[in-house]
């Protein structure tokens, strides 16, 4: 137990599990920290077997989850035996999105859930506005071809501004003050229920989105809530404040996978000239390192267990993604880069890996952030990157478990032909 909260829980929360601390990351990847609590998990399954194990921590239980067949139920069951609306996440998510679809709980999350499947025109692969999100990231994309190296600060400001012109219009192009009051409430949400609740900020950040809603013409995903049927208990800008947040991670993982795709040159030609190929290595990306650290679920009624075991309902449950994504003793693939496994469909179908989550609180923006992506890439793709910096990213030894995407560096070689 205390080899688990040692090594599982303080590293992920010494990152941030709201948004990310720089120092802490690079530190956390120095040391590889996901694998240490992937071998304390490795420890609980030899000494317990494959079913999942109760553990105390910070005064709360949980139930720490081991098998692929126990994080199918959790996830298929979502809605129904399991909520998404955990204490701790509730905790985190109240400072910025009160009101969010993820932390909603009873009937009131059904109706937010089916407003932001219309509004996100989940599950179609294409948004309906899909050419103008096209156009701003192609627009994004040009400074960054632009210069010769790129870096995680000027990747990650190129991303931010389209995140801003896809969620509220081109008119939030420049907007830095609405990314600005996101990310300090974010940070306040790292310290869950012992941070003090800044409601003068949430409003400002509230009126600001407000304001793109109103215009006369509407663009990005605020012309999507225009259009979308919506009651008062809804609440629109709640639920794209949570748009706004959830899309922060989307450049982690791109970034990841551009870095990936120059350690790998035969899977970057490939996904030069293969939209499906691009879009799996984005997915890949995710597998490898996913931005959720954990996903978290409470128990909403009584539920049984392998072994005899009964458990209250509001017993947290825990799906530590590091250690599915990375398991050996199911993935032949675990520790290396391969897109293929999102292609020929065993990744797919596979429930324990769950970069945008699975069942029925699966992530309802997941093609958008894929489409953004993919979008981004294929451009930045018009160059052959190699890494300039030291990570270990190529082919020829295991992936490590933790990156750090803070300190990739990536030089442009010469201009490639894309057919």
């Amino acid at each position: 137990m205390v080899r688990l909260i040692a090594f599982g829980l303080l590293p992920n929360l010494a990152q941030g599990p709201v948004i990310r601390r720089p120092l802490t990351v690079r530190l956390a990847a120095g040391l590889d920290t996901n694998a240490w609590g992937c071998r304390s998990l490795d420890r609980l399954r030899e000494r317990h077997g494959p079913g999942p194990v109760l553990v105390s921590a910070l005064g709360r239980q949980g139930l720490v989850l081991l098998s692929a067949e126990d994080a199918h139920r959790v996830l298929g069951e979502t809605g129904t035996s399991f909520t998404t609306a955990n204490k701790e996440k509730t905790a985190a998510l109240s400072h910025f999105e009160p009101d969010g679809v993820l932390i909603t709980a009873g009937a009131a999350r059904g109706e937010r859930r089916r407003f932001n499947e219309a509004a996100l025109d989940y599950p179609a692969v294409e948004h309906r506005f899909h050419d103008a999100f096209r156009k701003a990231i192609q627009e994004e994309a040009r400074p960054l071809l632009a210069g010769g190296t790129v870096t995680w600060k000027r990747f990650h400001a190129a991303y931010q501004r389209i995140v801003r012109r896809v969620v509220f219009g081109d008119t939030a192009r420049d907007d830095e003050r609405i990314t600005e009051l996101r990310d300090k409430l974010r940070g306040d949400g790292n310290w869950f229920m012992l941070h003090r609740k800044r409601d003068r900020l949430r409003r400002e950040l509230f009126a600001r989105a407000q304001r793109y809603i109103d215009l006369p013409e509407p663009g990005g995903l605020a012309r999507a809530v225009r259009a979308t049927q919506a009651t008062p208990d809804i609440k629109p800008v709640a639920q794209m404040q949570h748009w706004f947040f959830a899309y922060d991670a989307a450049p982690i993982g791109a970034y990841l996978a551009l870095g990936l795709l120059a350690g790998h040159p035969r899977q970057a030609a490939k996904a030069r000239t293969d939209p499906a190929y691009l879009r799996a290595a984005v997915l890949e990306s995710q597998r490898l390192w996913p931005t959720s650290l954990a996903l978290l679920r409470d128990t909403t009624v009584e539920t049984h267990w392998p072994g005899g075991v009964t458990l209250p309902a509001g017993t947290a449950v825990i799906f530590c993604s590091s250690y599915f994504h990375r398991d050996a003793r199911r993935l032949s693939y675990a520790d290396r880069f391969e897109p293929e496994a999102w292609l020929d469909g065993r990744a797919e179908a596979d429930w324990a890996i769950a970069p945008f989550s699975r069942g029925p609180a699966e992530c309802p923006g997941r093609n958008i952030v894929l489409f953004t992506s993919v979008t981004l890439l294929s451009e930045l793709l018009r160059h052959d990157w190699r890494l300039s910096s030291a990570h270990r990213l190529g082919p020829g030894r295991p992936l490590p478990r933790t990156a750090d995407h803070t300190s990739l560096r990536l030089a442009a070689g010469k201009r490639v032909g894309q057919g």
